[in-house]
């Protein structure tokens, strides 16, 4: 299941997508039209911001902006970075693999086989899915203009 934490960074990240990243977003007007909490919702880009899905930026005119292109940022890439990996169970995450507690033997287990391919099929549709197509932008596609 989706935490909310993840359901805010997607939010925040939406929120970013459409707005110019010539002019980076103040956390309270992220936080106003994403309607996040602010003080969740700093932790939840500072996450981001760790793993390069943001960028801050400092001074007068600071705030946030998207680190890459929404067409370069998969709904995969913002689970795991909030939530962790994708597998139920870790003997078949990609990301975060280790052998269950309770395994008697990994190559024989029937709930790993089905496991693995419901990560696979999970993986495969979160990494083809970005920002961009959640949102419909389409490269070259002007995005709204600065309200500044």
């Amino acid at each position: 299941m989706l935490s909310k934490k993840s359901r805010y960074a997607f939010r925040a990240l939406f929120a970013l997508a459409i707005h110019p990243p010539s002019a980076p977003m103040m956390i309270a007007d992220i936080a106003e039209e994403a309607s996040i909490p602010r003080k969740f919702l700093e932790q939840i880009l500072l996450d981001l911001k760790r793993a390069g899905i943001v960028a801050s930026h400092r001074g007068k005119f600071g705030g946030y902006t998207l680190g890459r292109s929404p067409a370069d940022i998969s709904f995969a890439e913002i689970i795991r970075t909030i939530d962790g990996p994708l597998a139920l169970t870790p003997c078949v995450s990609a990301t975060a693999y280790r052998r269950c507690d309770d395994c008697v033997n990994e190559k024989t287990c029937a709930i790993r086989k089905v496991l693995l391919v419901v990560r696979n099929a999970t993986a495969d549709i979160l990494e083809s899915h970005s920002l961009a197509d959640a949102l419909g932008l389409k490269p070259g596609k002007p995005r709204r203009q600065a309200s500044r």
